[in-house]
């Protein structure tokens, strides 16, 4: 598989704080990597640094093929990074947004781009309306969306459910895999298991600034010693509860 984010030795201090002790990591192409750890890890270091708004202290890092350190702008080119909150502007209205952002990247016919990607994110009948109605998993559904008008190669998703509500993370999760499924390559980071587990294709759990261990959930699992086999009735989740009575439609 080709590899599309390579990280090698990568180091970041804050004056006396050691925020990354020497990450590894490599991301194959149109997979979803989960970068997973607490906060005050360094996930969100290692996203500015991956995509040009940090410089490291020691360490390689390639995107796309290209040099974060010595190519910024063509790996700024080859990205797209969307934050833990949703950078939308609520006073315009979804398509308005879409059509903005389509404007200011210079690509002919905006208004197409944007209705295809209200399409693509079950946004259509929310189209015409402004982004303050919207609810939080529309925004963030949005959000991903007018990330991808360019259609870069490499997204990066910094902690995209925090703050959402179950229902709302679901439909998240649905718009991640679509990326993958179209071929984007996804760098997501989390601080939730749940969400590393659903998504991701390969695990990397990061802890006061190093890599622990990386790799398949399978793999993972099989760091720990097998479960014992015992009869227990199965007691639906929270997560089914609520689902079942709110429904999955929004």
């Amino acid at each position: 598989m080709t590899t599309v984010i390579r990280v090698q030795g990568m180091e970041k201090s804050y004056k006396d704080l050691r925020v990354l002790r020497g990450v590894d990591f490599e991301v194959a192409k149109g997979s979803i990597f989960a970068l997973l750890g607490s906060n005050g890890a360094g996930k969100t270091t290692v996203v500015k640094i991956l995509s040009t708004l940090l410089k490291a202290d020691a360490g390689t890092a390639t995107v796309n093929g290209f040099d974060v350190a010595a190519q910024p702008e063509n790996v700024r080119e080859s990205i797209s990074l969307t934050g833990q909150f949703a950078a939308v502007d609520e006073i315009l209205t979804g398509r308005e947004n879409l059509v903005l952002v389509a404007k200011l990247r210079h690509l002919k016919d905006p208004g197409t781009i944007a209705d295809t990607l209200l399409g693509r994110f079950s946004l259509a009948d929310a189209g015409a309306r402004k982004v303050s109605t919207y609810s939080g998993g529309m925004r963030r559904r949005l959000d991903i969306a007018m990330s991808l008008i360019g259609s870069p190669p490499v997204i990066f998703l910094d902690e995209p459910t925090t703050g959402l509500d179950p229902q709302a993370r679901i439909e998240v999760w649905d718009a991640v895999r679509e990326l993958a499924g179209q071929g984007t390559t996804v760098l997501l980071t989390t601080q939730y298991l749940d969400e590393a587990e659903h998504l991701a294709d390969r695990i990397a759990i990061l802890h006061e600034g190093r890599i622990l261990v990386h790799g398949t959930l399978a793999e993972l699992k099989q760091l720990l010693p097998p479960a014992t086999v015992e009869y227990v009735e199965k007691q639906p989740s929270l997560e089914d509860v609520f689902l079942s009575l709110v429904g999955t439609n929004h």
